[in-house]
Formats: C-alpha cells, structure tokens, sequence
C-alpha cells in the first residue's frame, strides 16, 4: 500500500464528517449571497462575466457583488474535492465495501449536479423554483453525507431494527415532513425580501400565508418528534429536540424583527443542523451487521452436526 493511500484509507472517517459540514456551510454562504443581494454578481455561468472566470472590473455589477457569488461558486470545487477524497478513500479501501462506496460517489455527483443547477440558477435570472430546488438538492446531499458517516462504523450485513417497527414508521413520516417543511421555508424566502438580486421578480404569494404553512409544518414535526419520544429518548433524541426548537424559535424572532438579514444565514445554518440531526436519529434506529462467512471445512462440519 502506497503512502497516499494509506493516508486516505486512514482519513475516510474524516473526510466524511468533512462533507457533511461542507455540503450544509455551502448552503450557508448560499444564503450569503442572497442576502447581501450578490446573486448576479456573476452574470454569467461558468464564467463570472463575459471573457472572464475571475471577477473583473464591471460598469454595471459592484466589486463586491462579484467576489461574494465567485466566492460562493469557489467553495463548490472545494466541495467536490472533499467529495473526491471520500470516493477515493472508499475505492482504496479493502475489502471494498459498495455501500461506502455509492455513497461516496452520490456526493461527488451531486455536487456536479449542483454546479450545473446553480448555472441554470443564474442563466434564469435567479428564477425562485431555480433556488428553492437549488437549497433542496443541498439539504438531501447532507442527509446522504450523515449516512457515509454512519456506513463507515457499520457492516455490510442486512438492516436490522434496533427499535420497535411503529417508530420506524414514524421516522418516515417525520422525513417526508422535514422535506415540506425545508420547501415551505424556500417559499417564504422566495417571497420575502431577500431575492438575491435587486431586480427578481419574487413569488407572487401572501408571504404571511407562506410562514404560516412554513410555522404548521414546524408544529407538525415536533408533534411527531413528541410521538417518537414515546419509543426513544436516546442524546440523539434530545439532540435533535433542542436543535428543532432553536430553530423554531429563530424563526419567530426573523418573522417579528422583519427577516434581518444575519438571521436568514443563521436559520439556513439551523436547517441545515436539523437535517444533519434527524438524520443521525434515522441512523441510530437501525444497523447493518458484519457478514461472516465461514470457511467450507466449517460449514461441512456445521451440516453434518
């Protein structure tokens, strides 16, 4: 075994944790460019303005409006690096185990996926449907990274409950939820304040009709966590219950104080927590077994017993 890939076989646990901090930050300084109005800071797509990757001296686009979304599109190769890292880790490691290994590969695919989406992204003049899909792409892409990590301490035998099928079920229907309610939240945001760019259109929809679907949905996730802690209390449990509940209260205190923008950042930063944590309930739930195969002479002597 070569140097190098004693060094990543050693790292894979560590460049797992790493994607899942940097498929979720990437979301964050997303909703940085957002807020600070950047979104067309780089016009074009994949350069930043005609003629140029890099940011250059615009007659109609500020500075800082390009260096702020060049920056954001700068983390996305650093992203796929990270992503790069876990495939090779999982291709160098032996025995090979496919699990890690699909899993790896979905996040460097989907960060590929992202770039082009986030391209269509500008192309459409930051399109509300564009970016709502845009966040929502990121957000499975950090609950798929929590699995990778969860994968590296498993087996590859087949799935086992470790708790009653009811909370199972429930577990389920509390994704499907987390899904709505992460997308109301992309429609509050598309029809708030914070367009990205001074000049997109928003979604022509009451937005306090928005952040009350927005708030139900919150009130129904903590109505099923509630039901869940019926079946388990475990630290991932009360995790999750703490992170959900700060971040239902930021929500209420963005809505009251006129949605300032240091508070949308922190809240994507919140979504991104939870997803990371419900996740980690959803892995905790459940277990794959290390397969033994036992040598011929043993299973002989096991059939004739």
């Amino acid at each position: 075994m070569s140097k190098l890939t004693a060094f990543l076989v050693s790292w894979q646990r560590a460049f797992a944790i790493a994607v899942v901090i940097a498929q979720a930050g990437i979301a964050v300084t997303g909703s940085i460019v957002r807020v600070t109005g950047s979104g067309l800071g780089c016009p074009t797509w994949p350069e930043c303005v005609d003629g140029s990757v890099v940011p250059v001296e615009h007659p109609e686009v500020a500075a800082l409006h390009q260096w702020v979304e060049f920056g954001n599109r700068t983390l996305t190769g650093v992203v796929g690096i990270i992503a790069g890292l876990c495939v090779l880790a999982a291709w160098f490691h032996l025995p090979r185990r496919r699990r890690v290994l699909v899993l790896s590969l979905v996040q460097l695919v989907g960060v590929a996926v992202q770039a082009v989406v986030g391209g269509i992204t500008v192309l459409t003049g930051l399109a509300w449907y564009t970016v709502s899909i845009h966040f929502m792409i990121s957000m499975g892409l950090v609950w798929m990274a929590v699995l990778l990590v969860s994968s590296l301490s498993e087996g590859d035998g087949p799935v086992r409950l470790k708790v009653p099928a009811p909370l199972v079920k429930l577990q389920v229907v509390m994704a499907v939820v987390l899904g709505a309610l992460l997308l109301a939240g992309t429609w509050v945001t598309a029809a708030g304040p914070h367009a990205g760019d001074a000049s997109t259109p928003r979604l022509g929809v009451d937005v306090e009709t928005l952040a009350q679907i927005h708030a139900d949905l919150l009130f129904l996730f903590l109505g099923l966590l509630i039901a869940v802690g019926f079946f388990t209390r475990t630290r991932t449990y009360w995790t999750l219950v703490g992170v959900v509940l700060a971040q239902g209260t930021l929500g209420m205190v963005q809505y009251w104080t006129g949605v300032p923008e240091v508070l949308v950042s922190i809240h994507v930063l919140g979504a991104g927590a939870v997803v990371v944590a419900t996740a980690a309930l959803w892995t905790s739930s459940r277990e794959r077994t290390h397969e033994v195969e036992l040598p011929a002479s043993d299973d002989q002597a096991l059939s004739k017993a």
